[in-house]
């Protein structure tokens, strides 16, 4: 493609921008700015030359982190999409409060861009709504952003989350919030979200995905999801996300291929334990396996912080919440996870922090 064109309405902070001011902009945000503003500059930059490509990195939650390179028409499809879903409409106000390195935070510069709509700029910090007082159309927040948020979420009309996964007991405190929010689906290669479900009061936790305009799904012999998705990826996607088709547009998320546990002939998704133990345990914590010289693996239950485990697991054994299968072999706690940029924990690298 030519160099991307921006729409005559795109505007930061309330001014609208030529293309020579948004190259001044974007050096002085380099030269002078915050860390968070140098990568915006940075992107701005890249976005506006005349490679028809962006090098963008990806999170690292579920494997090393790599470059991948995305064309930009890609991106501008993307922006449209979301803008057609979620009725973006030049001049509406949208909120960038992640990071610019990243392709959620690039996608939110490449929307104001491409549909028209004002951009506001703030520090991806864990509270980025903490001496705001104006409101947005639109935002995406990662779940920690959201839960150090909550009495100031009103403030953004549709808010979109993901990133990490969201607590059953943060998806609670959501229904009762005086705005519009959605869990998405999606990552790196698809360029952020090709579905969304809903979160607000009347959602139950059944609800589905519903996947955006242009999005094709089907599931391979694993039953994992696959996306067709030409206009943002030139080669379908096979991801290693099992999901539950529930129609042509609609699906349910069940865990990560990856993550499953053979205990003793028994597979085990930890992603569903760890949904039912939300209920009981309320600092962070995951569900991994050990090696065992019976099962070949068992279960085990990883706390951050401070526990006690023997207490811990008569509370687990008493909320009946698990089946025989899903009660942890073991309770092993670590004084600190290790976290991808949105906060997402990496399950591998810590476990093998218990295996050092």
């Amino acid at each position: 493609m030519d160099r991307p064109e921006i729409h005559p309405y795109f505007s930061i902070h309330g001014r609208k921008l030529s293309f020579d001011d948004l190259v001044e902009l974007s050096y002085s945000f380099i030269k002078e700015g915050d860390d968070f503003e140098k990568h915006i500059g940075e992107f701005i930059l890249d976005w506006i030359d005349d490679s028809p490509i962006i090098s963008v990195q990806t999170s690292g939650s579920t494997g090393a982190p790599k470059i991948v390179s995305i064309k930009k028409e890609q991106m501008v499809q993307s922006a449209l999409a979301t803008g057609e879903y979620f009725n973006l409409t030049p001049k509406k106000s949208v909120l960038l409060c992640l990071s610019a390195e990243f392709i959620a935070g690039k996608m939110m510069i490449v929307r104001a861009l491409v549909l028209g709509l004002d951009l506001h700029l703030l520090s991806p910090t864990s509270s980025p709504l903490q001496s705001v007082k104006r409101t947005f159309s639109f935002g995406a927040m990662v779940p920690l952003q959201v839960e150090n948020s909550l009495s100031k979420l009103g403030q953004i009309e549709t808010l979109i989350i993901g990133g990490a996964p969201i607590s059953i007991a943060l998806k609670e405190k959501l229904k009762d919030i005086g705005n519009t929010s959605y869990e998405t689906y999606g990552m790196t290669e698809t360029l952020t979200h090709i579905a969304v479900k809903p979160l607000n009061y009347g959602v139950s936790d059944q609800t589905p995905f519903s996947i955006l305009p242009g999005i094709e799904i089907s599931i391979d012999e694993r039953g994992c999801l696959v996306i067709n998705a030409p206009k943002i990826s030139d080669n379908p996607v096979i991801t290693n996300d099992l999901v539950d088709l529930v129609s042509k547009t609609e699906f349910k998320w069940l865990g990560r291929f990856d993550n499953i546990i053979n205990s003793g002939g028994v597979k085990l998704r930890p992603e569903q334990i760890e949904d039912k133990l939300s209920n009981v345990i309320d600092q962070s914590f995951f569900i991994g396996s050990l090696p065992d010289p019976k099962l070949g693996e068992q279960l085990v239950l990883i706390i951050e912080g401070k526990a006690d485990p023997e207490s811990l697991m008569q509370d687990i054994v008493a909320s009946t919440l698990l089946s025989k299968y899903e009660i942890p072999k073991q309770i092993k706690i670590l004084p600190v996870f290790l976290r991808t940029n949105s906060d997402k924990i990496k399950r591998k690298e810590t476990m093998d922090l218990l295996k050092a």
